[in-house]
């Protein structure tokens, strides 16, 4: 068998254990030694290991995830995501529909202190699902908004997967977040006008409510000025230099602890929850960085990613062609994998061979933002997207009244607009990139 042949095997046995419910990282982990210790043998394994385990977890910059996920964490347990709907709901809750875009309004907000989709759905629906229930909202349109409307959780900066992407390809963060600010806005203005006609179509499927009076509008502000003024301090001190994203996510997680003390209703069990939650996810997060690390170790021992670019490179093909392409294998690997487990395992193969093409005229590091951002639009639609589609699981364990199978009718609209964007990102690459320019 050829160092190729081996390279495509790998990629057959992860597969086949994950398709076995092998956990990811072990997934990618034993493929990946078993081919590393074929190739180079035993000792070279051990020390490979060593060396790439060491490497791996003392970079300074992987700190920054965990403070992220902490900044979120305490966000969910001082109670953030209740006042973020009832301020939303206050301001276009009237409208036919309005709670349900009120859902993704605050569904967008609490991405911006979050950073994780499964999170945001999961935090947000325990606030809006009994309102919506309140106010006779299908069961099938409650449960589908806020399944897609959790994919602002990284589609809204801060994102752990544009974190992670940043890291993978040596990638500005400051410049990919802000990167992200448009697409993701698109993204929720997307989510609302589809929202908008649903309801004109079935006006029963989302009644209006009373509108919210002036002070009740003013009240719900009060509640969410902390945490308001702290996402303000965190991105206008990354983007005034006044310090790093690592050292800011720092202060948000600060920020954060204190504006949720405020509210009182951070308790001490909650402080508790909100630690072990950032440890798990964290520990989960870095277990796939190490499983990856060995694939791609014995990946590159194969050079099967050089053979691939420079394939790739020397197609006859459009490079946009091309690009189109690894987008839709995207499309597919999202059905059956997680979004961090596919940008950590694909980036370092794939990312090569799309930098060597010439897509728009545009230089190396607007080109690695585009796609950056281009892939972060699609790795969530695996989220919600049959047949797996994981946040529509974690909406319908907390709503086991409606058949999943309504839910996954309830996103298919959502999904239009899904794609929508992602071909408007594709072709028009100063969508991503307009603020990019204009800050930096």
């Amino acid at each position: 068998m050829s160092n190729f042949g081996l390279g495509l095997s790998l990629f057959g046995a992860m597969i086949t254990l994950m398709v076995l419910r092998v956990p990811i990282s072990v997934a990618m982990f034993l493929p990946g030694a078993v081919g590393y210790w074929v190739l180079a043998g035993d000792a070279a394994l051990l020390n490979h290991v060593k060396g790439a385990t060491y490497a791996r977890f003392s970079n300074y910059d992987l700190s920054v995830i965990p403070l992220f996920i902490l900044m979120g964490q305490f966000a969910t347990q001082g109670g953030l995501s209740r006042s973020l709907f009832k301020f939303a709901s206050s301001l276009i809750g009237h409208l036919r529909g309005g709670v349900a875009m009120a859902a993704i309004v605050a569904c967008a907000m609490f991405g911006a202190v979050c950073g994780s989709s499964v999170a945001t759905a999961a935090t947000l629906a325990q606030v809006a699902l009994p309102e919506m229930r309140r106010l006779n909202y299908s069961g099938r349109l409650s449960t589908a908004t806020l399944a897609v409307g959790g994919t602002l959780g990284i589609l809204i900066p801060p994102s752990v997967p544009l974190v992670v992407y940043a890291i993978l390809t040596e990638t500005n963060i400051a410049k990919l977040f802000m990167a992200a600010f448009i697409p993701g806005i698109i993204a929720a203005i997307g989510y609302c006008i589809v929202i908008a006609i649903t309801v004109t179509l079935r006006p029963d499927l989302g009644p209006a409510q009373p509108r919210a009076s002036n002070a009740e509008r003013l009240r719900g502000f009060l509640e969410i000025w902390p945490i308001s003024a702290v996402f303000a301090i965190v991105f206008g001190g990354i983007y005034g230099g006044f310090f790093t994203p690592t050292e800011g996510a720092a202060v948000g997680a600060a920020g954060t602890f204190l504006a949720a003390l405020l509210r009182r209703e951070l308790s001490l069990k909650g402080i508790g929850r909100a630690f072990l939650g950032t440890a798990v996810t964290s520990g989960m997060i870095f277990l796939v960085f190490l499983g990856a690390d060995m694939l791609n170790g014995a990946l590159a021992l194969s050079q099967m990613p050089k053979e691939l670019a420079d394939w790739v490179t020397h197609l006859s093909w459009s490079p946009l062609a091309i690009v189109a392409i690894v987008i839709a294998m995207y499309i597919v690997m999202g059905f059956f994998m997680d979004e961090l487990a596919t940008i950590i395992l694909t980036i370092p193969v794939i990312f090569p061979a799309v930098m060597g093409l010439d897509l728009w005229g545009l230089e190396y590091t607007e080109k690695a933002i585009w796609f950056g951002i281009l892939m972060l639009m699609v790795v969530e639609i695996g989220l919600v997207h049959p047949p797996v589609g994981l946040n529509i699981f974690v909406i319908n364990s907390l709503a086991r009244d409606v058949p999943m199978m309504e839910t996954f009718k309830g996103v298919i609209p959502f999904l239009i607009s899904d794609f929508l964007r992602v071909i408007l990102l594709f072709l028009f690459p100063v969508v991503s990139l307009y603020l990019v320019r204009l800050v930096f």
